[in-house]
């Protein structure tokens, strides 16, 4: 069998059962539950790992995961960060100081950073909580079973509330009541032939 190189500090507790990969390097005051799969190049430090996680090239410092959560690949959690169980914080995507609730998910390509997620919820790809103006930290909280579209900012402070739909594309800069759809975009114009008549294209379609 081939060697495994990776390095485990002997403060480190490790459950039965559970895989480290190759590259990894786990430190300080962490304690991983039975069952898990760390994947190759993964680096853990003073964090709390639950039952069955699943973690892929992942950082996670000073923070929680729940039992039976998917982390990675190339996800980012930075300290003070919370996950619940069976959750999703899947590739590219960085939470910092933020609690996520049981079954949330956030697939790809999203920033977390200073805020409260309940239950249920689905991070659509892009979405970004946008914390800091400049000078101070915003926190914002979003309720249980809420859909926040793709490519959407969540400009701190707001409170999006239970079961609320926020479309994709949207810029929320006020608080969303419950089982409610935000929608901020701006309306579309479509000028047919611009491109061709200032000569900015040379292809087929060149009138």
């Amino acid at each position: 069998m081939e060697e495994k190189n990776y390095y485990i500090d002997d403060t480190v507790q490790v459950g039965e059962g559970t895989f480290i990969g190759p590259g990894c390097v786990i430190k300080g005051n962490t304690v991983i539950g039975k069952n898990c799969v760390l994947d190759q190049n993964c680096r853990i430090e003073d964090s709390i790992i639950g039952d069955g996680v699943k973690i892929m090239s992942s950082y996670i410092l000073k923070s929680e995961v729940g039992d039976e959560t998917e982390v990675g690949p190339f996800a980012y959690m930075r300290p003070g960060s919370k996950v619940g169980k069976n959750c999703k914080v899947g590739d590219f995507v960085e939470v910092k100081n933020a609690i996520l609730g049981d079954n949330t998910k956030a697939s790809h390509l999203t920033y977390i950073g200073d805020a409260d997620l309940g239950r249920g919820i689905n991070l659509g790809c892009g979405v970004v909580f946008v914390n800091y103006d400049g000078t101070n930290k915003h926190r914002s909280t979003v309720d249980d079973n809420a859909f926040i579209g793709c490519n959407s900012n969540l400009v701190s402070p707001v409170h999006v509330g239970e079961g609320s739909y926020i479309a994709a594309g949207s810029t929320v800069t006020e608080d969303v009541e419950p089982d409610s759809l935000y929608i901020a975009r701006s309306r579309a114009y479509v000028k047919k032939n611009w491109v061709a008549k200032r000569g900015l294209w040379k292809g087929k379609y060149q009138k």
